[in-house]
């Protein structure tokens, strides 16, 4: 496994990579998928089609296996989480009054298309995860008779927070609410399952956690919430007589591709194949082990600093990737200058320094960059 770590992962040797909540660096395989794919559109354009589909096929089977879902008819390949986010926003039939249940915590995807449906009536209800008592609790607490979908980040990306999604599906079935995961700061991280959690709706980015390209997502459906959704994007990928392209009626995909409207992103489902191929290959049981050690190695390192503020929770079942802190008595917005002039990849969150490694990240590498927060403060 060290030998096969080593040879897909062939960074700059100067360059420090916790930037896995950002975007990702491909594995050799990702980058060899692409420049084998472009080779053959250069030399013989789209000869080989039948062989690309079955690429697709492969890739739908990958997700289904990422998220438990129980049927490769229930993912579709989207562009992105937003547009995922959007479908099911703006497929579902609202009455004024109605409201939405999220956090305070959630990325600017997770939030402005909802606040967008204000239009329609729509209140959005922000839970403070950070009052006291549980994160779900701030959650259920407004909850009403009028409350229509909750919608959380598995991991939130700024704190590091993770959610227990268990708990708030089983709220939701219990009370008729549609539960909608934004998972892009935890597929390819941590184990994920949609059945256990009864999601109605899951999406997530390829290229954070996933080692992916960007401009292709993930989006789990349940049948009886899919069909909830009306369409707002059409074309001829979408219909269920797909490839029939004399046939003049139609009718929408019993599946999940009714939100693929049009052509695939070839190209993004090659890459995004090969990375998928090389996590399940490892084994998610392994990445999330080796991805929280590394989370348990910064929470140490940190906590061993008394200048070092530490903001992601420890608590057990509270964190997967992401770990971000700040240093007191320092301009944390130059110290994430520094770190990043110096090839650290890392981001500025919560005013403080997100740090995200991934499984294969040596911990030499997290040892370096706790010694430069701390160096850059003597020196300021």
């Amino acid at each position: 496994m060290k030998e096969l770590i080593q040879k897909e992962f062939v960074l700059r040797k100067d360059l420090i990579y916790l930037n896995h909540a950002g975007v990702s660096p491909w594995p050799l395989r990702t980058a060899n998928a692409v420049q084998q794919f472009a080779g053959e559109n250069m030399l013989q354009g789209s000869l080989r089609y039948p062989e690309w589909l079955k690429v697709e096929m492969n890739l739908r089977e990958q997700a289904k296996q990422l998220l438990n879902a129980p049927s490769i008819d229930d993912v579709a390949l989207l562009k992105n989480t937003s547009e995922a986010l959007s479908a099911v926003a703006y497929g579902l039939d609202w009455t004024t009054g109605d409201n939405i249940v999220s956090s305070n915590q959630e990325f600017p995807s997770n939030r402005i298309v909802w606040e967008s449906l204000s239009t329609k009536g729509v209140e959005l209800r922000e839970a403070d995860l950070g009052a006291a008592g549980s994160p779900e609790d701030a959650l259920f607490s407004l909850v009403d008779d009028r409350t229509k979908l909750i919608t959380v980040s598995s991991v939130q990306f700024s704190t590091g927070l993770k959610m227990d999604l268990a708990r708030i599906g089983e709220f939701c079935r219990q009370r008729d609410i549609l539960f909608c995961v934004d998972a892009i700061q935890g597929l390819g991280a941590v184990q994920f399952d949609v059945q256990n959690i009864q999601a109605d709706f899951v999406m997530a980015d390829g290229h954070k956690w996933l080692l992916g390209p960007e401009g292709l997502a993930v989006f789990y459906s349940h049948p009886d919430a899919r069909n909830r959704l009306r369409l707002n994007q059409f074309g001829w990928h979408m219909v269920e007589a797909m490839g029939d392209f004399d046939r003049r009626e139609w009718t929408i995909a019993k599946t999940a591709r009714r939100f693929e409207c049009g052509s695939p992103n070839m190209l993004g489902v090659h890459a995004l194949d090969a990375s998928l191929s090389l996590l399940l290959e490892l084994g998610m049981d392994h990445i999330e082990k080796e991805v929280l050690k590394r989370s348990e190695y910064l929470f140490d390192k940190i906590k061993a600093r008394p200048d070092l503020e530490l903001i992601t929770p420890t608590g057990q079942d509270r964190y997967a990737g992401i770990v971000t802190f700040r240093r007191n008595g320092t301009d944390n917005a130059a110290l994430y200058q520094h770190l990043m002039q110096n090839h650290v990849m890392c981001a500025f969150r919560c005013g403080g320094i997100r740090l995200s490694p991934h499984f294969y990240t040596p911990y030499p590498h997290l040892d370096r960059v706790i010694d430069m927060a701390m160096d850059f403060h003597a020196h300021t």
